[in-house]
């Protein structure tokens, strides 16, 4: 037991948590929640060497502006409902006042976009999964409720969660698709404006344990970063969805390796099916099939 301990941390000295964007962090004094990482060399969550979206492309996304101890950081998430949206953990768990949600943007960075709104949201409407441990990064998942239903258009529409009879798809060989406004290169400064996304191959778990001794288990899903391709810092909490035009979301961006997000080290995000019923039992939304 004692070697499986010391194994984790020094695996876990050079990952961290995958997205969220620390650098656009004003003055934040918070403790690494990753042993031995700073946030800023944690495992990014941005997306490097992508394509920019189109405008609408993906009218799930969400982005996040998280308000913390007098800073902000940038993360992103995924509508699945008109009430509620999924994230990670890492990214809601040190809320103070609240997060700014962004929905139908595609340059995040301009107020009078059309069809772009800003919710404000307070910590209180916040649910961080109860058994989310940062030491290992397992339970890497959140819940966010919109103060009011928004309504639904072309710039704002949900992703379908995973039908539950099938939620014991690894997906593995399958493409996926993965969006946000992270990083778009490991010598970026900050998340980009425009929202990037990469098309990418699901792995085996079983190909990816060894990459992050003791800290991929049968809730995480990863994915193949070849030629530097991958989620990036800003990306966290953002989604992971199928690539056969259902818009079904199979994973929430977690962890990466802090060599950067071109090393070709597999990105690394929550399953969705593993927590389908915690979803379901919390915000109410569920896809029974019918």
């Amino acid at each position: 037991m004692k070697f499986a301990i010391v194994t984790v941390l020094i695996v876990a000295a050079v990952v961290g948590t995958h997205a969220v964007d620390w650098s656009s962090v004003k003055s934040l004094n918070i403790e690494p929640k990753v042993p031995m990482i700073r946030r800023h060399d944690a495992p990014n969550g941005r997306i490097t060497k992508g394509e920019t979206a189109g405008r609408n492309q993906f009218p799930y996304q969400v982005g996040l502006m998280l308000y913390v101890n007098g800073g902000a950081a940038w993360c992103g998430g995924t509508l699945i409902s008109d009430r509620w949206i999924v994230t990670a953990a890492h990214c809601t768990d040190a809320l103070t006042t609240g997060v700014d949600v962004y929905l139908g943007a595609w340059d995040r960075t301009n107020k009078k976009e059309e069809g772009q709104q800003i919710v404000f949201v307070e910590t209180k409407n916040v649910i961080v999964h109860e058994e989310w441990k940062p030491d290992t990064i397992t339970n890497d998942i959140s819940l966010i409720k919109l103060p009011v239903p928004i309504e639904f258009n072309k710039n704002i529409q949900p992703a379908k969660l995973p039908v539950k009879s099938e939620k014991y798809n690894t997906y593995a060989g399958e493409t996926a698709i993965a969006s946000g406004w992270g990083k778009t290169s490991d010598a970026a400064t900050g998340a980009t404006d425009i929202l990037q996304f990469i098309n990418t191959p699901i792995m085996n778990n079983s190909g990816c344990s060894p990459w992050y001794v003791g800290l991929v288990h049968g809730t995480n899903i990863c994915i193949k970063t070849t030629g530097g391709v991958s989620t990036c810092n800003g990306d966290s909490g953002g989604p992971l969805v199928l690539a056969d035009g259902s818009n079904t979301l199979i994973g929430a961006t977690s962890f990466g390796i802090s060599f950067g997000c071109e090393s070709g080290w597999p990105g690394v995000f929550t399953r969705i099916t593993s927590y389908l019923d915690w979803i379901e039992k919390h915000s109410g939304v569920v896809n029974k099939g019918f």
